[in-house]
């Protein structure tokens, strides 16, 4: 296998793979959103791509069939066996926003705020819930924050992105506590948060500090034992070798 990183800026994106090993193992989704099952006419030809193990995961992330394929006449590409007849993902299968399993009034992103803040953080009022002033250094940029109004809370392991990795099939109790687990949780930029969404690492990094961020996230998914498409574990592997040369 070859694989390569490309690098604009500070920003990585893609993974190229070599058609001679891959050839009839994977979906190639190309550059223009098509994903190519083995079927297609483009399929040899597509040579810069992005890996997916089923035909269901490249069209899960808006990916679409060649003109001329369908799902019917793709029969025999790779398919998730996980996905099928799963049950959608839907936030509340998390629990209803964030806990507050102590009771204290500071739910769980109140209590991220409070723990990475580098000064005492302030709060709103007397009773002390919620959090509106402190300072907090962005992993994704490395900016300082200090109004909490500008931070969102992001799932380091977006909870959409685990759900047909192996959450859907967990209890409501440890999905929920995996919700609100503090190791998940990292006080960010609401921006940055919302542009990221429910991609997983090949598909968006931060501006900075993606070895972190990559390696972070890697480590949540072998402690929830969440198994990521084949693909996707080529590609952070690779990362992670590359971020330790």
């Amino acid at each position: 296998m070859q694989l390569r990183l490309c690098q604009a800026g500070t920003l990585f994106f893609g993974v190229i793979f070599s058609t001679q090993v891959f050839a009839t193992q994977v979906i190639k989704k190309s550059s223009s959103g098509i994903c190519h099952p083995p079927q297609s006419s483009w399929y040899e030809r597509t040579k810069n791509y992005t890996a997916f193990d089923s035909l269901e995961a490249c069209l899960a992330v808006g990916g679409r069939l060649p003109k001329g394929i369908t799902l019917k006449s793709a029969d025999g590409a790779p398919t998730s066996k996980k996905t099928v007849g799963a049950s959608k993902y839907k936030r509340s299968a998390f629990g209803h926003g964030w806990d507050d399993s102590d009771g204290d009034c500071q739910n769980s992103r109140a209590e991220a705020l409070i723990t990475t803040s580098t000064t005492p953080v302030r709060f709103a009022d007397a009773k002390r819930c919620r959090v509106v002033i402190g300072r907090w250094i962005s992993p994704f940029t490395g900016l300082i924050i200090q109004n909490a109004s500008d931070i969102d809370i992001d799932h380091v392991v977006p909870l959409a992105w685990s759900w047909d990795r192996g959450a859907g099939q967990w209890s409501h109790e440890k999905r929920e506590r995996f919700a609100n687990d503090p190791v998940n949780l990292w006080p960010v930029e609401a921006s940055l948060n919302r542009s990221k969404g429910a991609r997983g690492p090949n598909e968006w990094l931060p501006p900075t500090g993606q070895c972190g961020y990559v390696a972070r996230l890697y480590r949540i998914v072998k402690i929830y034992k969440l198994e990521p498409r084949l693909a996707e574990n080529e590609w952070i592997r690779a990362f992670l070798k590359d971020c330790r040369s």
